[in-house]
């Protein structure tokens, strides 16, 4: 890092990634950046620049020191950052550049978790900290307790049928002390100290009315005349209730909005599908079944345009997940339940193809290749249509 680019920094002013720090900064404050940076995309910390953009420079010689040791002793786990010291008009910067964490979440040695949102740090809430151990596998938010609900806000007939299909048992056939212990250990049921509730997993698969209390299960469909968003509106649905009908219910939707054209073969007329079934309804599942379920009042959104389909899914990937890893079947289980039961319901065969199973049936479809992509708290899968 030269001189330029940390004025350039300096003359964009504090952001996401960017934050000033006089040399007087105690650790402790310090140390709350770094977590806070290390817990969200990662950033830089310029230490002898104050909040207005003036450069005071830095006089402690030893400055590399205290933050190697501000980043071992008061950042749990510890933090590896990148130390440059830069002159910058005569005077020195040091740029402290702290990586996204793998190993979130951090926290400070007085136990507290920070964030970055915008150019601050700030406490991360409930949620939030939530989806930071859910990203590190310690927690899977499928099966966490839903307060206020329970057994009667299942459908036991449902899950009578399920284990009559799977595990070949007659559910009605136990006594009530019976089903419930059935039902706790199979993550439908959870005991709490306020007594026995349903696990989000268990209203999502089994659920009555799981939006009752999970205002952010199902999805929002739009069908679009046009490329834009800003276009005119053909249709639009919100489909609720348990995961797997709303991924039957989706299916339909998609379909009766899709152009159906033909093709002459010899003397016959063939009709082809703008878009391959087993992508759509795997795109589908794979939205369901992958989202991020403790981002509250977020629905899953499927925009469908004349040249492509997005599925947009809340949350972002998981901390050892990438695109790329995506592409060649490397997965995350986010939410194993549901992935359990949905794989012993058929709905989907094995974790880790369907991103690659999409990939290859549109390229042998003459389609281009699907758009994977993050983008602020979704993930976006983009499907194009076929040209005939």
């Amino acid at each position: 890092m030269d001189e330029r680019s940390i004025l350039d920094m300096i003359s964009n002013g504090e952001n996401l990634y960017v934050e000033f720090k006089e040399e007087s900064i105690r650790a402790k404050e310090l140390a709350e950046e770094f977590v806070a940076f290390a817990n969200s995309e990662g950033g830089i910390v310029l230490i002898g620049v104050n909040d207005n953009g003036d450069i005071k420079g830095i006089e402690n010689s030893k400055i590399e020191e205290t933050i190697m040791n501000i980043c071992r002793n008061n950042c749990i786990p510890h933090i590896i950052p990148v130390f440059e010291e830069v002159k910058v008009g005569g005077k020195k910067v040091a740029a402290v550049s702290i990586p996204k964490g793998l190993n979130k979440p951090y926290y400070t040695v007085d136990h507290k978790y920070y964030i970055r949102v915008g150019t601050t740090k700030r406490i991360a809430s409930r949620e939030e900290l939530l989806r930071l151990f859910e990203g590190t596998g310690n927690l899977h938010f499928d099966i966490s307790p839903v307060e206020g609900t329970t057994i009667k806000d299942l459908n036991v007939d449902i899950i009578r049928d399920y284990f009559m299909k799977y595990n070949t048992f007659d559910l009605f056939e136990e006594n009530s002390e019976s089903t419930r212990r059935i039902l706790i250990n199979a993550d439908i049921l959870k005991e709490v100290e306020t007594g026995t509730v349903c696990t989000v997993g268990g209203l999502l698969i089994f659920g009555k009315e799981p939006e009752r209390y999970l205002p952010q299960n199902g999805v929002s469909f739009a069908h679009f005349k046009g490329n834009e968003i800003t276009d005119e509106l053909i249709d639009k649905k919100v489909i609720t209730g348990r995961i797997q009908d709303i991924a039957d219910q989706l299916m339909v939707i998609i379909r009766n909005n899709m152009r159906t054209p033909s093709i002459i073969n010899g003397l016959r007329r063939e009709e082809k599908e703008e878009y391959p079934i087993i992508v759509l309804r795997e795109a589908i599942v794979n939205s369901l079944v992958h989202r991020n379920y403790s981002i509250s009042g977020s629905k899953i959104r499927v925009f469908m345009f004349d040249d492509r389909i997005e599925f947009r899914s809340p949350g972002r990937l998981p901390n050892t997940v990438t695109i790329e890893k995506m592409k060649i079947g490397v997965s995350y289980a986010r939410n194993p339940f549901l992935v359990k039961y949905m794989e012993n319901m058929r709905y989907i065969d094995q974790l880790g193809r369907g991103i690659p199973m999409i990939i290859k049936n549109m390229k042998e479809s003459g389609a281009k290749e699907p758009l994977l992509m993050e983008q602020g708290e979704e993930f976006i899968l983009t499907i194009f249509k076929i040209k005939v």
